[in-house]
């Protein structure tokens, strides 16, 4: 009997990847110590567009969310997943190598898998049971948190809430904010900024003609102004998302441009969203977090996640730090209403990503994180030699895992195509992250090494 479509559509999702056989004459590396014996291919589920419903007979009376028909197609990583597993249908043995979503390849260390372990087994204890915890998380790890990354900032372990992940959290502070706010954004952007934005109803109707949604303020972010918006010429709005380094960019802002972003949020009354997702990439005297920065506590809300240090990014773990000086126009505590949202909307982390939190952050935690960091940024080196020697002008990279690829004058899902069809190598189109990215591709070095050498090879022959 022939597999349906839906079928097809998800058996094009396993994952695939180059033969170590393919690789023999390739050294290993130091951080593969930390990778096990290769296991076979496995399935890989991805969020990707649904065909249209077929029609039915009935229908509600509920009316649809008219802020959910103002987004556009589909999230855009789902979308990509779409176009692979098409890729896929149309060429089955293509050895796909995937450098396009910023999803971890390597195995979490074992001092701190060892810690999850344990709690799970205590759990089928009497002693070491335990069922809903707090909320906000547990005591030990937002006080390891605090004295590990807020240490001489005056950031307390009850300023910080421990969470599912800095994408849920982003979200949580969207239904904080409500409404009726005006946000402005790094364009470009991690595009989950603008789409929750969308959902909560903040903003106008999706102007085609220069692609981006009304009530919206796009701060541009070129390699013309190092990446960082002329604050001179942005207009006043409540909330101002940044990321540093920036995703998709990889540009670290420096001590000088985030005390102008400071002042700026002070001068007009605003709260900064701070997006420090990739911070320990940061090589260079780039602050590692927002409240390096006098004042930064009167305006500004942190997120951070384990996910692109740990290998969390199945696991699910992060935190927001919101400072007790931080008041809304009326004298409120954010983090009061914040506390209100999280009880409200979540029960807390798993206590089991909690304990590996707490693995992380224990000195041979933090030692095995950098080393997995530091074969990232490995790869990411891999890369960016690849492009420039290719003639490519190549941007972010030093303090982030992403590698930004000029392509003057294309278009970026043209390329992306070009890419793919050609290469079987999964990008992601830099328009994808908002109009100022279009013309880029932004290439991640998350990946096996075998695959990041493999893929430079393919895009030296497609580009030579």
């Amino acid at each position: 009997m022939a597999a349906s479509p839906a079928a097809a559509a998800a058996a094009a999702t396993v994952s695939s990847f180059v033969s170590p056989s393919s690789f023999s004459s390739v050294k290993a590396s130091k951080p593969d110590r930390l990778r096990p014996a290769r296991r076979a291919a496995a399935v890989n589920v991805r969020c990707v567009s649904s065909p249209p419903a077929t029609e039915t007979s009935f229908k509600t009376k509920v009316p649809r969310n008219a802020n959910m028909a103002k987004l556009q197609a589909g999230y855009l990583f789902p979308e990509i997943a779409r176009r692979r597993a098409a890729h896929l249908l149309k060429f089955p043995d293509a050895k796909i190598i995937s450098l396009g979503i910023g999803d971890t390849t390597e195995p979490i260390p074992d001092v701190i898998t060892n810690a999850m372990a344990e709690r799970a087994h205590a759990l089928s204890t009497v002693d070491g049971y335990s069922g809903y915890g707090a909320e906000q998380g547990e005591k030990k790890l937002r006080a390891a948190i605090a004295a590990t990354y807020y240490a001489d900032l005056g950031i307390e372990e009850t300023d910080i809430f421990v969470s599912d992940g800095a994408k849920c959290d982003i979200s949580r502070l969207q239904v904080l904010f409500g409404s009726n706010v005006k946000i402005a954004v790094q364009d470009p952007s991690y595009p989950a900024y603008v789409d929750s934005s969308v959902i909560m109803g903040q903003t106008g109707l999706y102007q085609e003609d220069v692609q981006k949604y009304g009530n919206i303020e796009y701060m541009k972010c070129s390699p013309e102004n190092g990446f960082f918006p002329d604050l001179s010429s942005v207009p006043r709005t409540d909330i101002i998302f940044f990321c540093s380094p920036n995703n998709p960019t990889g540009a670290a802002a420096s001590r000088d441009q985030l005390t102008k972003l400071v002042k700026f949020a002070k001068d007009n009354g605003s709260i900064i969203v701070y997006d420090s997702a990739y911070a320990m990439y940061i090589s260079d005297d780039s602050p590692k977090s927002i409240f390096e920065i006098p004042g930064a506590k009167e305006v500004a809300i942190e997120t951070a996640s384990f996910s692109k240090y740990a290998g969390f990014t199945g696991v699910r773990l992060g935190w927001t730090v919101v400072p007790k000086e931080l008041l809304f126009s009326d004298g409120h505590p954010v983090a009061k209403d914040f506390n209100r949202i999280v009880c409200t909307c979540f029960n807390g982390a798993s206590n089991i990503s909690q304990a590996g939190g707490l693995g992380c952050l224990s000195p041979e935690g933090l030692k095995a994180m950098s080393d997995v960091v530091g074969f990232y940024k490995e790869n990411t080196k891999i890369i960016v030699d690849t492009f420039t020697s290719l003639g490519f002008n190549v941007y972010g990279a030093k303090n982030a895992p992403y590698v930004w690829v000029h392509f003057p004058g294309r278009n970026s899902w043209d390329v992306f195509a070009e890419i793919l069809e050609k290469a079987h190598v999964v990008t992601t189109p830099g328009s994808g992250f908002g109009p100022g990215g279009e013309g880029f591709v932004r290439v991640s070095a998350f990946g096996h090494r075998e695959n990041i050498i493999e893929a430079a090879r393919r895009l030296k022959q497609l580009y030579k």
